[in-house]
């Protein structure tokens, strides 16, 4: 709690995408125990959601749950009516929902890749969209941070669609902040590695999650709660001269093989 205290987001209006589970119900009980009032979006899983916006209503703040696809426009623009209706403003969007099948792309159900992509990146941009927009119209000089990843330039086997969806997203974070300038809204991105998420469960048992973690350079695999916090980070209004940044915390995964093994590079 040290790390999440010191930020101070008291009046703030923040809407989490992807926030019933791992990094985005991370994100979203921390911008709470901050001080912001929070819409915690969800699809499919609403007992979670809830418990979410009890442990933010725990924490002092107040928080709404909200059900929606980010894949469809309609569904993230409520979103943001939502949190304008319940808490007047949007100070604060945070693109975390995202979606993943592992296939050899040529071989790859080609619904479960464009599902990929209509969710990581397109919701990605639907959110950063009515964001800006509302910002802009309330003349909120707001933040909006994109949940990237790694995968945006490390050309992962088996996950070809949300590679690309990452590395598009990282792209348009870019060309939005020079956008979103002169409105004094910043934009920022945050590439998590190999976190200890429901998601990552998806593809791994636990085993294999703790075995390949230890292969990290730092030796395990990170927490949604760590990454939360560097979300925090990107959210604080002590950052205000910061837009258009990626920030990684990856533990080292990214790091050449050689470093990982402290040898010399080869030559």
């Amino acid at each position: 709690m040290s790390g999440i205290s010191c930020v101070d987001l008291e009046g703030r209006v923040a809407v989490v995408t992807g926030a019933s589970l791992g990094i985005g119900r991370a994100a979203a009980v921390a911008m709470g125990r901050a001080g912001a009032q929070v819409v915690v979006n969800y699809r499919s899983h609403a007992e979670q959601a809830d418990e979410v916006v009890q442990a933010i209503r725990d924490a002092g703040s107040r928080a709404v749950a909200v059900q929606g696809d980010v894949s469809n426009r309609m569904d993230v623009e409520n979103l943001i009516e939502t949190a304008v209706r319940e808490f007047g403003k949007v100070d604060i969007a945070i693109s975390n929902a995202a979606y993943s099948d592992r296939e050899l792309f040529f071989e790859a159900d080609i619904e479960g890749f464009r599902r990929t992509v209509d969710v990581t990146m397109w919701g990605a941009f639907y959110l950063t969209r009515a964001a800006a927009r509302s910002m802009i119209d309330h003349k909120v000089p707001g933040v909006i941070v994109l949940v990237s990843s790694p995968h945006a330039f490390i050309p992962a086997p088996r996950a070809m669609a949300y590679n690309m969806s990452k590395a598009a997203i990282e792209h348009m974070g870019r060309t939005a902040a020079i956008e979103l300038a002169p409105f004094r809204i910043r934009l920022n991105m945050i590439q998590p590695g190999w976190t200890d998420t429901p998601g990552e469960r998806k593809f791994a048992s636990e085993e294999t999650m703790m075995t390949a973690g230890k292969g990290i350079p730092l030796g395990r695999l990170g927490t949604a709660e760590e990454m939360a916090e560097g979300i925090l980070f990107l959210c604080d209004p002590r950052h205000e001269y910061m837009t258009g940044a990626t920030l990684l915390i990856d533990g080292g995964i990214s790091l050449p093989w050689w470093a990982a093994r402290g040898s010399a590079a080869p030559s």
